[in-house]
């Protein structure tokens, strides 16, 4: 397992555990399916480290806290949707779901520009907002994660706490990025940062 997605939940959301050296993995996200993300990291004996979130909504974040108790790890969040993780009115838990949602009892926040070390990986942190405004996107190697901001041929909605202005720049910054990416949204199937920039309507238009 270098990169397994898993697809969590009613809404179909990529969950992400990328390998960071021996045993040690990451997961980006993690929705409505907590157990199906321990039964992974178990039957391949796998000790998970940290849990990177794209975003603050529900679907990205339902699972975390009852993975995080299992399994120890590191929760990082933008400071921006920080109130996402405690608040079920906030990240739309109340809108999503009929499950009670399970409020994360111990994260970290990250800012733009700053550098995580997860086990022998360096993961670098891309503040862009647009879909939430604490949304993020990491990237480390030529791996991008991109969560609800860009995805395959289209972008995420700004109408569920975001900002057209800000994710209209947010695509500006992410058309001018130089070098190859693979890209892994938060739904929907992986693409690549040069096919975005060549054939998606959003950032064509950069």
């Amino acid at each position: 397992m270098e990169l397994k997605t898993l697809c969590l939940g009613s809404l179909g959301t990529n969950c992400y555990l990328l390998d960071c050296g021996g045993s040690d993995v990451l997961a980006v996200d993690i929705g409505d399916g907590a157990q199906e993300v321990l039964d992974v990291l178990s039957s391949g004996g796998r000790r998970l480290l940290a849990i990177l979130l794209t975003h603050g909504h529900y679907d990205h974040v339902a699972g975390v806290e009852e993975v995080r108790r299992a399994t120890g790890a590191r929760v990082y969040i933008h400071e921006a949707d920080a109130v996402m993780l405690t608040s079920a009115r906030a990240n739309l838990a109340w809108q999503i779901s009929d499950t009670p949602y399970i409020p994360v009892e111990d994260f970290e926040t990250v800012q733009d520009g700053q550098v995580l070390t997860v086990g022998t990986r360096s993961i670098r942190v891309m503040h862009t907002p647009g879909h939430t405004p604490g949304g993020c996107c990491f990237f480390t190697e030529d791996l991008m994660f991109s969560g609800d901001t860009l995805f395959k041929g289209s972008i995420g909605r700004t109408d569920l706490g975001g900002n057209v202005a800000q994710m209209q720049e947010t695509l500006r910054m992410l058309s001018g990025i130089p070098g190859e990416y693979r890209v892994y949204p938060g739904h929907f199937g992986s693409s690549t940062l040069t096919w975005e920039r060549q054939h998606n309507p959003y950032l064509r238009q950069r």
